[in-house]
């Protein structure tokens, strides 16, 4: 064999076994380490260990041991913080150089409280968080450099839907279908002008949507606005909805644009009970003889908020042997009130006071010639007193026409929602209409 041969034979031995490697994915592997190094190894397992974080009112909660607790009936805030071993100075110093901040002294039994321990001596505070409101806290740092400070919880408003056929009241109703107490007064407010809420009937249903808020996304903190409702009442349905640009209107309106408000409130009360009607010929229940009854008597607790049914002046707030405390309004020209038998008057209440349509100005009580707690509600027109219940009373401005294709665009797509509510409790009945139908 000649010397070429020899080294002919010799590369293929060498290479041959090298393209099989490579065709078969092992010369990477052959001539490379991929194996991480101690570096990278150790920094996963590095990362794979870091905590996250746990932040809560601003602070890291994995830095302290937390204390949870309620304010106790007669603890102050001193007696809170000497407890957990911070001195008389800090207290004093929080106490009177953040006084426009907080007032320690406007603690309430019954609140929540949390103390940011040190983790070396879980007895000496570094933080103390108090929650004004499930939303609303109070920092108080007591460092060496004292600070008090206030926060808010982060709130998600989330839309909701609620429908449902009045059975009982609209309170039972409402709740049985998931609604809250505060539905409830908020959707009163809105029908307040439209629908006398004493004459509502078994067979009248609601279909909601409305906003919830939370907080952690599962916590529940109240309710906010109606967006949008339909009220079928006596077979006719009155829609409302929430219209705000930000300039003109805030308020509620129907499908056409009119204002659900009116000049007057029908109550001057949220929930009540009519005791007495305006009559002529009324046996008075003290005196024992027929005196004209010129007024509404609305029952309702003892404490109960009074408010004014319309914009005005207060004309009047003084105290007489019939009447009791009581108070009266001109409103204008045409229109007065009065407000008889209050337990006490709302704060800031006297004469020439101004007062906004439902705004409250006193108690429900039983002063003067009553046998029971109520408030006695006389209105004049023209300076002659009538029937309110009876009266044609005249309703707030419309959506213009500059505004009204905005209102619409919006008004029809909460209507899609509204209408695609069932009742499932609802009987089919042929004289259900829209109340927008009847001009």
């Amino acid at each position: 064999m000649n010397q070429k041969l020899k080294i002919a034979l010799a590369f293929l031995v060498l290479i041959i076994p090298l393209v099989i490697l490579n065709n078969l994915g092992l010369f990477d592997r052959f001539v490379k380490d991929d194996s991480p190094t101690i570096l990278e190894e150790s920094q996963k397992e590095e990362d794979a260990i870091t905590p996250i974080s746990v932040i809560k009112f601003g602070i890291p909660v994995d830095s302290f041991n937390v204390v949870e607790a309620i304010v106790e009936h007669g603890e102050s805030f001193g007696n809170i913080l000497l407890n957990f071993g911070v001195d008389y100075a800090t207290i004093h110093k929080v106490a009177t150089d953040f006084k426009d901040v907080f007032d320690v002294r406007s603690l309430r039994s019954g609140k929540p409280y949390a103390l940011f321990c040190d983790k070396k001596d879980t007895n000496v505070a570094r933080y103390m968080v108090y929650q004004a409101s499930a939303v609303n806290y109070v920092v108080f740092d007591l460092s060496d450099s004292v600070n008090v400070y206030r926060g808010e919880e982060e709130v998600k408003v989330v839309s909701k839907g609620i429908s449902g056929m009045i059975n009982s009241s609209l309170y039972e109703s409402l709740l049985e279908k998931g609604g809250s107490p505060a539905l409830v007064v908020e959707l009163s407010k809105v029908y307040a002008w439209t629908i006398d809420f004493f004459r509502i009937q078994p067979g009248d249903y609601f279909k909601l949507v409305y906003e919830e808020r939370f907080i952690n996304d599962t916590v529940s903190v109240g309710i906010g606005r109606i967006l949008a409702a339909d009220f079928n009442h006596n077979g006719r349905s009155f829609y409302s909805f929430y219209y705000d640009n930000d300039s003109t209107y805030r308020d509620y309106f129907d499908e056409k644009g009119r204002s659900l408000r009116k000049a007057f409130l029908k109550a001057p009360l949220d929930f009540f009970r009519i005791s007495s009607r305006f009559n002529r010929n009324r046996f008075h229940p003290v005196l024992k003889r027929v005196k004209p009854h010129l007024g509404t008597d609305y029952a309702a607790p003892h404490g109960t908020p009074i408010m004014s049914t319309a914009d005005g002046e207060v004309i009047a707030a003084a105290y007489t042997r019939g009447n009791g405390n009581y108070v009266k309004v001109r409103h204008n020209s045409t229109y007065t009130t009065q407000y008889l038998h209050m337990s006490k008057f709302a704060k800031g209440i006297k004469k020439g006071s101004r007062v906004r349509q439902g705004d409250v100005i006193g108690y429900i009580g039983s002063t003067g010639l009553a046998t029971g707690p109520h408030v006695c509600y006389r209105f004049w027109v023209n300076g002659q007193q009538v029937d309110p219940l009876r009266q044609d009373l005249p309703e707030a401005e419309p959506i213009s026409d500059d505004f009204m294709p905005h209102f619409q665009a919006q008004m029809l797509e909460l209507k899609k929602r509204v209408d695609a509510f069932p009742i499932l409790d609802k009987k089919e009945d042929p004289k259900v209409q829209l109340a927008s139908a009847e001009e």
